[in-house]
């Protein structure tokens, strides 16, 4: 984890035996995804009453890159803290693990399935008109494409200097890029 984690404890006193289970199973995230870059944890008790006992719940937030958050709340009443707690722990950790296993998988899908793509920057954007120029990477060559090529209405976010990905095609009048999609703002 690039980041230490961080677990916060709300109406429940701090407690090695908690905060050594949620360390144990924050290590256990490293394996599906090594760049997690910030880890929240936190385990409250929830005032309940008498007969059903205290209500607790756990929350796990985790960011990945790309500014990517992902969230699970679990809750449960419990009488027994220090049986049932654990499993509570184990439902949140097990909901962000399927989380995190199901969005590295889909960006490493994203990222196969978009390898052979050329990648450029968008190097002449004439947005009243609708159209721009991308130029490939590697300096090469300039691709022209318009306003409709560019993916999910994106067309707007583009600015000189952000990075895309498209389809290189032969036009009528040369180079043309289909498909374009953004895949970095410039500073990001």
């Amino acid at each position: 984890m690039q980041v230490a984690p961080e677990v916060i404890f709300k109406d429940i006193d701090r407690t090695l035996w908690v905060e050594s289970y949620v360390a144990e199973r924050l290590g256990h995230l490293e394996k599906f995804s090594p760049d997690i870059t910030r880890c929240h944890v936190t385990v409250a008790r929830e005032h309940g009453s008498h007969r059903k006992g205290n209500r607790y719940s756990v929350m796990v937030e985790v960011r990945v890159p790309r500014q990517h958050d992902l969230a699970v709340r679990k809750q449960k009443q419990i009488r027994d803290m220090q049986t049932q707690l654990p499993a509570i722990i184990n439902e949140a950790f097990g909901a962000i693990e399927k989380q995190l296993k199901k969005t590295v998988a889909l960006r490493r899908h994203e990222e196969k399935v978009h390898d052979g793509e050329p990648r450029g920057l968008v190097e002449k954007l004439f947005g009243a008109e609708g159209y721009g120029f991308i130029r490939t990477v590697d300096g090469g060559r300039q691709f022209y494409f318009h306003r409709n090529s560019v993916l999910h209405d994106d067309f707007a976010r583009l600015s000189v200097g952000t990075e895309v990905r498209f389809n290189p095609e032969q036009g009528d009048e040369g180079p043309q890029a289909s498909s374009v999609q953004i895949v970095a703002k410039p500073g990001d």
